[in-house]
């Protein structure tokens, strides 16, 4: 049965598959050609031919490299010719990139004739870089407008501040063609983040993977290199974010701005000066807020980071004003701050029952144990209106009330020193008086630390234990 059918394939398919073992030969001498058409390059001397790949990356992606360790040619996974530890400067500033392989892959017919020289892309693999934050701007724009093809790979970018290191990027990876076109992807913070762009680069969509962080930024298409004004949309977690922007002239005015979370929403505007000093303001119209927030508040933490609030100079400016039918302790609140190398001046003001509490004062942040120094006064036409909001109710005590208060409090002791304590025009505490306020204050309202102080319990307590 077998000898059978290979008598009917050799009588009526002979010629048939004779061909095509001959193409088997055929092929085989064309991979053959192919292999040793990418291969034969590997041994020539392409020292000379530098030059012309040089000036050609500096005439397509203004990349000039100043020196290199050595040029080879790369056959695998397609050919290219690769510079081993490159210095890479940027032209027209003084950005040095230093990468380990800097790949350019030509034109199969530019392998062997230099002459009319043209590429595919290139790729710049494991490197590195430090720079100035004022330069990292101009970094992205080389980058980002780049028409040719261009993929980076492992590139980590340190950015300084005046030599003090702001950030560190790990492990970015860009490409502005393919699958992958316009996406950065890297590493921050030891934190993977993926950064979506569209062609014009007028859109950017930041996302920290596994963080529940996403930011929207829009840039209005009236942009030049003077002024750049957008939108900001972010959700971190349940906590959303949005503002208008403008930035020109070393300044950076944020409008039309809206926070909100669980425990806290408002609106704010503020205007950031970034030379020749840092310097900022604020105002802040608070819509809603849980007080209890402030008790996570780790003010040890504030404090430690003293050189940095030397560099700081800010004035701001809160208000709040009470909802119909809340149940909020304040009516209205006014915050006024005024951050200046470490110094606070502060003034607040705030009604409740149509009772006024101001207070003023001042606090060096920088001291090793800050005093808070005050002025204070309450001030009501009706002292049973007060103690009724700390559920305290006396029937005939509806006389007028002025208290004013002056003193100082360690934050970090819990320790209160009252200079001054006089009520309406009869009363002014004796040195006795004071100490045994200062006793009562310490025990009961400073016995945990200076955000109790403003705990309604302790506050009743307070004032059933010394009135």
């Amino acid at each position: 049965m077998i000898n059978k059918f290979y008598k009917i394939i050799n009588n009526k398919y002979y010629k048939f598959f004779r061909f095509i073992f001959f193409l088997r030969y055929l092929f085989g001498l064309f991979l053959a050609s192919i292999v040793l058409f990418l291969l034969v390059p590997s041994f020539f001397n392409y020292e000379k031919k530098s030059e012309v790949l040089k000036d050609y990356l500096f005439k397509n992606y203004d990349f000039k490299i100043s020196k290199y360790e050595k040029l080879e040619y790369k056959f695998y996974p397609f050919p290219n010719f690769e510079f081993k530890n490159a210095v890479v400067n940027l032209d027209s500033s003084s950005i040095e990139l230093n990468i380990k392989k800097l790949k350019v892959y030509p034109k199969l017919i530019n392998i062997y004739n230099f002459k009319n020289f043209q590429f595919n892309k290139i790729v710049l693999k494991s490197g590195n870089i430090a720079l100035e934050i004022l330069d990292f701007k101009i970094l992205i724009k080389k980058i980002l407008t780049q028409k040719n093809k261009l993929l980076l790979d492992d590139l980590k970018i340190k950015i300084n501040n005046n030599t003090q290191l702001l950030a560190s990027l790990e492990n970015i990876k860009f490409s502005n063609f393919g699958n992958s076109k316009n996406t950065v992807r890297g590493n921050i913070f030891d934190k993977e983040f993926k950064v979506e762009l569209n062609d014009n680069v007028n859109n950017i969509n930041f996302k920290l993977i596994k963080s529940g962080i996403n930011i929207d930024i829009n840039f209005n298409k009236d942009n030049n290199n003077n002024f750049i004004n957008g939108e900001l949309k972010s959700k971190i977690l349940n906590t959303k974010l949005k503002f208008n922007f403008n930035y020109g002239e070393n300044k950076l005015n944020i409008y039309n701005s809206f926070f909100r979370s669980k425990n806290l929403s408002f609106k704010n505007n503020s205007l950031i000066t970034l030379k020749p000093f840092l310097d900022s303001s604020a105002k802040f119209e608070i819509e809603d807020i849980n007080i209890k927030i402030f008790n996570k508040l780790k003010k040890d933490k504030v404090l430690i980071s003293k050189n940095i609030l030397k560099k700081i100079n800010t004035k701001i400016e809160v208000n709040f004003n009470e909802k119909k039918y809340s149940r909020s302790f304040i009516d209205k609140l006014n915050l006024k701050f005024d951050l200046a190398y470490g110094r606070l001046n502060y003034s607040k003001i705030f009604s409740f029952s149509e009772n006024i509490f101001q207070c003023r004062g001042n606090l060096n942040l920088i001291e090793e144990y800050p005093l808070l120094f005050f002025d204070c006064s309450v001030n009501s036409n009706n002292k049973r209106n007060i103690l009724k909001k700390f559920n305290i109710y006396k029937k005939k005590d509806n006389k007028i009330f002025n208290l004013d208060v002056k003193g100082n409090l360690s934050i970090l002791n819990k320790k209160i020193n009252f200079k001054e304590i006089s009520l309406n025009e009869n009363y002014k505490a004796s040195n006795e008086d004071l100490s045994y306020f200062k006793e009562k204050f310490e025990s009961i309202l400073f016995d945990e630390g200076f955000l109790e102080i403003f705990n309604s319990k302790k506050i009743k307590e307070f004032i059933l234990e010394t009135s």
